[in-house]
């Protein structure tokens, strides 16, 4: 069972139990942002690492994610657990950035999963628009938010607009973003404007609900 680490008030409305991508882990920069920042507005979040990640810090070296069938395993017991332990009011969101937002978007079908919330969807790898990731997603039945960069390489927003995506799936686009969300210097925009508009997108999309 993944350990689970809390950040934002315990009696919030809304849990977001966030997953981290494939290449970092929970305590990554944009994990701990998210998170802090998140948190200070109302919302509970829950980070935790996929085991494949957890080795990877306890040997100190890279380690590849392993399969589908691993990760989905580590957010199901994730989602079982919360939903254990939280309080009768609360929701349950899941969701997380690129590869931890994939494997969340494939585990909506729990009853207590309340919402999805992707950040930095891969739609397909970096290079190779043919190869898409989005066929599950029509079966996807709870809310669903995508924040994503304009310029994402993994599905920037011309891209993303020619896959038929739900249009029930509610989409913010960070201007000039990347896929970490990072914009050009010449766009005029910073990191942390990019940051925050998600932070605010997201507070309004659970919100909403």
């Amino acid at each position: 069972m993944p350990s689970i680490q809390w950040t934002g008030p315990k009696s919030a409305k809304w849990i977001f139990a966030l997953a981290h991508g494939a290449g970092a882990g929970m305590d990554s920069p944009f994990m701990e942002f998210m998170a802090e920042a998140l948190g200070q507005r109302g919302i509970r979040v829950g980070r935790f690492n996929f085991p494949y990640m957890d080795r990877a810090v306890r040997e100190g070296k890279r380690r590849p994610p392993g399969s589908a069938v691993k990760l989905l395993a580590a957010w199901e017991e994730v989602i079982e657990a919360i939903a254990k332990s939280k309080i009768a009011r609360q929701r349950l969101a899941i969701g997380g950035k690129s590869m931890g937002g994939r494997i969340a978007s494939m585990s909506t079908a729990s009853d207590s999963v309340d919402a999805l919330i992707c950040l930095g969807y891969p739609f397909h790898p970096p290079g190779k628009p043919e190869k898409l990731r989005t066929e599950h997603l029509g079966n996807i039945q709870v809310p669903t938010l995508i924040v994503q960069g304009e310029r994402d390489t993994f599905g920037n927003k011309q891209e993303v607009r020619t896959m038929g995506i739900p249009r029930r799936f509610k989409k913010m686009w960070l201007a000039d973003g990347d896929h970490s969300f990072k914009p050009r210097k010449a766009s005029g925009r910073t990191l942390e404007d990019n940051l925050n508009e998600a932070v605010d997108a997201i507070v309004t999309f659970l919100e909403s609900q």
